[in-house]
């Protein structure tokens, strides 16, 4: 689905003349900055990526603002059809501050912030942790929690 709403963004941004490279990566740098309030290479430095992909180190909120920011960009994008550069470059600020207010609602009511220096990595170690756990439950526990996921 990510790669998806990144593809109907950059076949936008190609419509309304955006050139490849350099200003893919600018606008790319306008979205992050507007949602998460830093460019793809400060949140890769805060990640500890060298060459990584970003998107597959993100948590799922964080997946999930990149793709409202990327989908509100296009979808402002078809509706006032900038052209050039610097017209699609404020419609990529615009799109990004959509999942910026969603991401400042959320960090408001879980006092926690979105936006994350776990990795890939940090992700793994979670999982095996919480799999350790649960294999420590007593099997009643287990059961119980079987359950109540069942359960519609």
């Amino acid at each position: 689905m990510s790669i998806r709403i990144r593809n109907e963004l950059t076949g936008e941004w190609e419509k309304r003349g955006v050139k490849h490279g350099r200003e893919y990566a600018i606008l790319t740098d306008e979205i992050s900055r507007a949602w998460s309030g830093m460019s793809t290479r400060q949140y890769k430095n805060l990640k500890g990526l060298k060459k990584e992909n970003l998107r597959d180190n993100m948590s799922n909120l964080e997946l999930v603002l990149t793709m409202l920011a990327e989908a509100s960009t296009t979808d402002i994008s078809k509706s006032t059809k900038p052209e050039g550069f610097s017209m699609n470059q404020s419609v990529a600020r615009r799109g990004g501050n959509v999942a910026g207010i969603a991401r400042k609602a959320l960090e408001a009511e879980t006092g926690k912030s979105v936006v994350t220096s776990n990795n890939a990595n940090s992700f793994r170690q979670l999982t095996a942790d919480s799999t350790k756990e649960a294999k420590a439950l007593p099997e009643h526990t287990r059961k119980q929690n079987q359950e109540a996921d069942e359960k519609p």
